[in-house]
Order: C-alpha cells, then structure tokens, then sequence
C-alpha cells in the first residue's frame, strides 16, 4: 500500500520561488542603483558627435555647416586647414558657430581682403579670422544675454582666436555679436553644437592690422622714376654723394653695384645706401616667402636650393633690407627634376640658374601679362648680366624664353608683399647661347677702266657717226 509523500510538493514549492525572486533581484538590481532623470543628460560621446573611433558621425554639427546654406564659410575652413582642429574641439565639448550668409562674403566683402585672405602666405590670418566666429561653448539663442548695457557686452564669450566676442539684445529684440546682427538665431542645432546665421563677416583687429600693413607696403614701391646716378666703374661707388631721403625710399645705387661678388658679377660689392639702418627686414622677407614656397607645394627643390646649395637667400634678404626690390621665377619641382648632373656639376652653376631666374623689379602677374599684351615682347633685365629675360604673351599667359627652352607663367603671385614678388614657372631657363656671326668679306674685283677720250676727239666721232664715216677712224670704234 502506498503512503504519499506530502513534503515534497512543498520543498519543491520554496526552491523554485527562492530562485525566481534571486534572479528578478539580480535582473531589477542595476536599474534601481541608477537615480530618476527625466531628461537624461547625454553621453560624451553622443554629445559630441564623435563614435568610439574619434569620428565625427553624420549627426555632428561640422557635418551640419559642411552641408548648409553658409558653403562659403564651410570652404574657407577647408581651405585654411582647420577641419582637423575643430574635430578635436567638438569631441572635447559644445562649440558654437557664427556664419555670415553667403552674400556676405560674395558681395559684400572687400575683393583686396578676399585675395589677401586666399593668399597661400596669409593663412594664418586667415585661421585667425575664422576661429573668431567659434566658441567653444554652446550659445542657444535661450540663453542669449539680456542687458543692453556695455558692461554686459564687454562679458562677451572667448572664441577659439582668444578674441572676446561681445554678445548683446537690443530692446527691440535684436541680438547682435560684435556689432553684426543675427539675422537667424539657430539656424541649424545639433547635440554638439548650434550655427547662428549673422549679417555679415567678423574681423579681428590683428586680421585687419596685418592687412593695412601689407598694404602699406604695396604702396612705398609706387616710387617716380628718376635719373640713374652716376657710379665710378673703378670704386663702385657713388661720383656725387646721395641727396638724404625718408625711410622707405628706393636705394641710390644700381642693384648690380650692392651686389656681393659671385658667378659673372661685379667683381666688388657697394655699401648699401641705408647703410646700418635698415628700412626692411629683408632676411624676414625671405624666410616667410621661402616658407611659403614650401607650404604652397610643389616648389621643395627651389626652396632647398636656396637654403643648402647656395648663399642667395641671406644675399637676396641683404638687398631687400637696403631697400632693393626683386621678382623670383621660380621653377617647379617637375622642371628642377628635368635638370641633368652635367648642368649642375659646373662650379658656381646653381647660382648662375638662379641669378638667371631674379629679375630686380616688383612684377606681378597683372603687370607682366598686361605688359606681354600692350608691347608684344618685353626684355626684363636679370641678375646675370648680361643676359636679359624675354617675356611675351602665349595662350592667355605669360611665355618667358623663346622655343624649346621657354617657360609659362604657371602659378602666378604665389608671395607678392610688395618688395619681393614670387612667381611660379613650368620650367627652368636658361639665357640663349651667345653665337657669333662671321660676315664673309668679298673682296674686290679690279676691273680695267677704259682709257679716256679727249673733248676734241670725242667731238670728231659724233660728226662722222653723223656722216656714217665713224669706220675710218680706229679711235672711234
């Protein structure tokens, strides 16, 4: 007979439910740890944009303005080089952006600024200006300063140039940053960031400084011409003393003269005309064009060659200091490749080359070109003497050489600042071979001159031609 057994449902019973209320404590456990946010605060990561790589994702604001209605500003950012720069700004904390409207900087802008801006030597200006328009702090047109007073505007916020932007709210509603008004308040917001669409471009004074000063320099060279002074070929030195000038003035003596002795020049050097008071920091000047030589590209093996091969840039930064101007035709690195060792092997021929390629004049693209176009063909001198650079005009450009040895202007005003003028050519030129012309001397032939008749017996012919008895006399035959 069976007895049942009632404990065991109910041991059953105990450990199944122990079980169940462990695991729903294990499962329930983390989520009661974590505090109630209504709005939870988003992660590093998904606040700023950036995956677990580094990478900005689609949803970053620098995809935002890349992809916005403010292009103009988003290619100035790539073009300056800062795209980098503002992926580790956003991947450290919001950023706010002010972006003028593409009108803006098309119509409204200063074409002189534009090209001052664009040029390859002023790209730090240029990351200057446009750091200016960042904020490394999220601004929402919420929390847009209230006062009107100027103590309010001068709380302004610091931008990525650590230049202080002044934010301000007129009465009327308006809002402005430094004095530009915001003619779009979040324009485009995204975790990481909000643009804010304003009227027009921002400009730092240290921009705007570097500009004036560049321009200033432009116009110290518009010198009159003058008379050429006269130089003791034996001293190479002034006959007449020079009259004083102002500071910035064009040097008296010829460029040929204050040269340093080298491959076919004078054979003695001239004191500059400043003498120790230099006007220009001419060794500056050719430091910053030699840089950007290099940062333009495409010119490294110009640029090594006047570091390490020769001593023409301290001389090129002597004559610039006194006061001289100059214009480099600078080959590329696809014409120096070109060059054989036996045309470099000569002594003193890299700097036979590059005298070849230094004209001593200030000439830009426009002035060359107009040139070519206006005489047909222009003789530049150049600083081997006494060969001379032709240039003339040649499908739109600039042609310097003649026939299989020319070169076209390729990369016009790669550093112009007004007292040295840098050029980019798709060649390297050399001055036409020196060939004399023999003149073939025709000697003379004698010829006999007939003997001369007398008056008398000449009159005695025409009569008896006349009578037809000029037969009888031998003489008039």
């Amino acid at each position: 007979m069976d007895v049942p057994i009632h404990g065991v449902p109910t041991a059953f019973s105990f450990f199944f439910f122990f079980f169940a209320s462990l695991l729903l404590l294990l499962l329930a456990g983390p989520r009661a740890a974590l505090p109630e946010h209504p709005h939870p605060r988003p992660s590093s990561a998904a606040a700023t944009g950036a995956t677990g790589s580094g990478q900005i994702n689609s949803n970053s604001i620098l995809v935002a303005l890349l992809d916005s209605h403010y292009t103009e500003l988003a290619e100035l950012v790539e073009k300056a080089l800062l795209l980098q720069t503002l992926e580790e700004t956003v991947g450290r904390h919001n950023i706010t952006i002010f972006a003028p409207r593409n009108e803006a900087m098309e119509r409204d802008l200063d074409p002189e600024f534009k090209r001052f801006l664009l040029e390859p030597r002023n790209l730090r200006s240029l990351q200057t200006l446009l750091m200016f328009h960042i904020v490394p702090s999220r601004i929402d047109s919420a929390n847009w300063p209230e006062s009107t007073r100027p103590a309010a505007e001068d709380r302004g916020a610091l931008s990525l140039s650590s230049h202080r932007l002044r934010l301000a709210k007129r009465e009327s509603g308006e809002r402005e940053v430094d004095r530009a008004r915001v003619i779009h308040a979040d324009a485009v917001t995204r975790p990481d960031g909000v643009i804010h669409g304003i009227e027009r471009l921002l400009i730092p004074q240290s921009v705007q400084d570097d500009f004036n000063r560049r321009r200033s320099l432009r116009s110290i060279t518009a010198v009159k011409p003058e008379g050429a002074p006269e130089v003791d070929p034996r001293t190479h030195r002034l006959k007449k003393p020079a009259p004083p000038t102002t500071a910035g003035s064009p040097p008296a003596l010829p460029i040929y003269d204050a040269m340093a002795p080298g491959p076919s020049l004078a054979p003695a050097p001239a004191p500059g005309p400043g003498g120790p008071h230099h006007h220009f920091d001419g060794e500056a000047q050719v430091k910053d064009f030699i840089h950007t030589l290099l940062h333009y590209g495409g010119y490294n093996e110009m640029a090594d060659i006047l570091v390490n091969l020769t001593s023409l840039a301290s001389e090129m930064g002597r004559l610039v200091s006194e006061g001289y101007v100059l214009t480099v035709l600078a080959p590329n690195d696809e014409a120096m490749a070109k060059l054989t060792t036996d045309q470099l092997s000569e002594p003193g021929a890299p700097e036979q080359i590059m005298y070849y390629h230094l004209i001593p004049e200030y000439q830009t693209e426009e002035s060359m070109y107009n040139a070519v176009r206006r005489f047909g063909k222009v003789r530049y001198d150049t600083l081997r003497l006494p060969h001379k650079m032709v240039a003339q005009e040649a499908d739109g450009s600039v042609k310097f050489g003649q026939g299989e040895g020319s070169a076209y202007l390729f990369d016009p005003d790669i550093y112009t600042d007004g007292r040295i003028s840098v050029q980019g050519i798709d060649g390297v030129l050399f001055p036409p071979e020196e060939t004399e012309v023999t003149v073939e001397k025709k000697t003379p032939t004698k010829v006999a001159a007939k003997p001369r008749r007398g008056k008398l017996l000449e009159l005695t012919c025409q009569m008896l031609t006349a009578f037809g008895q000029h037969s009888r006399l031998p003489s008039c035959r």
